[in-house]
């Protein structure tokens, strides 16, 4: 099975390359992997002592930066590598401050995972939440290098339970460790034989209650709101704003609106700037301008959504119109804000918990949204009872970090 999968990993290789001529973010994906090995010969030497950390993509990055904030205290002679799998996580957070060294991954050939471990002979390596690259851990086990899969979460579905599944149940037995997010998760791993299985949570959590701790102040913002009723729209899709511009364009509430759409896209900024009735400015056009007068602030930049958030007394997020689902609901939750999203969310069990607990709104259409947000704009006894659920839901769930770092230590 494995000499199939190294020959669909070759075809691979070279199929990609082809399709990078007529998709960007495909040629994103062959172009960053071109120079990896030159940029690890020259960022690492043989005398380093490493440590690996690989995220799929933004939000396993974002999950695995509680754990390396930790892991470079406890071991401050080591480089943290990062690696990517996804462009798009890869683009967003090449330039961050927490790792040494950070590439993209290259691809799972037998070739690219030795010259790979060579090049970082890291003394200890975490995967987060889910990739499993059979080549990469079997060298991994080799070589003897503790590999620990931090947050991770199983499903039944998965190909690991599944009759045809024992390639990928044997890529399982590579790991030293896992420490997973849910009861289920564990037991599904026990089925399998594994023992070396914590529930530590979701090192998310620990991420988003460390945010309160900062700086999140936007002077900004703070002009835009103007001591009005905000709304703030995270991570939208167009079919989130096409409710959403329904429902500005035709209220009377006293109320204003960010939105920080998931594609910012000249064209498509300007296209929902232009569906917009009410006064509306963006992100990009703010210099000289009084904030104070206009209704609507679209955000046409990344990376200050988390910091809008504090500001916000309502929260919409996107996504949870298309597939997967809904974006990351623990930033807004942690500032106390009630939560709007769409109906799609069950593959995320933090939203699942929320709409359950109703500190979290789920709805379906236009009719929907309405009454919701008219409902969160005139009761403010709601908006503080849905939020307080909101925050009191991320606090009561921190700590994975700890319970992964005391293991370890154990180790």
């Amino acid at each position: 099975m494995l000499f199939l999968y190294n020959i669909l990993m070759l075809l691979a290789s070279q199929v990609v390359k082809l399709l990078a001529l007529f998709n960007p973010k495909i040629k994103l994906f062959v172009d960053g992997r071109k120079t990896v090995f030159q940029t690890l010969s020259g960022k690492i030497s043989p005398e380093d002592k490493t440590i690996w950390f690989h995220a799929a993509s933004l939000g396993e990055f974002e999950q695995g930066i509680p754990v390396m904030e930790k892991i470079k205290i406890q071991f401050p002679n080591n480089k943290i590598v990062v690696t990517f799998f996804s462009p798009s996580g890869y683009e967003v957070r090449k330039n961050n401050s927490i790792a040494d060294v950070t590439v993209y991954l290259p691809l799972d050939t037998k070739n690219n995972a030795k010259q790979f471990l060579k090049l970082i002979h890291p003394d200890l390596v975490f995967f987060i939440k889910y990739e499993y690259w059979p080549n990469y851990l079997n060298e991994l086990k080799k070589e003897k290098i503790k590999t620990y899969l931090i947050s991770g979460i199983f499903r039944e579905n998965q190909a690991f339970f599944k009759w045809y599944g024992n390639f990928y149940r044997n890529a399982l037995k590579t790991f030293d460790y896992f420490f997973v997010q849910n009861e289920s998760s564990k037991l599904l791993l026990q089925k399998l034989g594994f023992n070396n299985v914590k529930i530590s949570g979701d090192t998310r959590f620990d991420r988003v209650v460390s945010i309160l701790e900062r700086d999140n102040s936007l002077d900004f913002i703070k002009q835009f709101k103007n001591n009005t009723t905000t709304i703030v729209v995270g991570s939208s899709w167009p079919k989130d704003e096409n409710l959403l511009v329904n429902y500005i364009n035709q209220t009377n509430e006293n109320v204003k609106f960010i939105i920080a759409p998931h594609n910012i896209k000249a064209q498509q900024i300007q296209e929902l700037k232009n569906s917009i009735s009410k006064k509306t400015i963006l992100f990009s056009e703010k210099e000289n301008a009084d904030l104070s007068d206009y209704d609507i602030l679209i955000v046409d930049t990344i990376g200050i959504l988390t910091k809008i958030y504090s500001y916000a007394d309502i929260a919409y997020v996107g996504g949870g119109f298309g597939n997967p689902g809904v974006h990351n609901i623990l930033e807004p939750a942690t500032f106390g804000i009630p939560i709007v999203v769409g109906p799609n969310f069950s593959h995320f069990a933090e939203a699942v918990a929320l709409v359950h607990q109703e500190g979290c709104i789920s709805i379906s259409n236009q009719s929907d949204l309405n009454d919701t947000f008219s409902n969160l704009i005139s009761n403010k006894d709601i908006r503080h009872e849905k939020g307080h659920i909101c925050s009191t839901f991320v606090q009561m769930n921190k700590g994975a970090t700890d319970v992964i770092m005391k293991q370890i230590s154990n180790n």
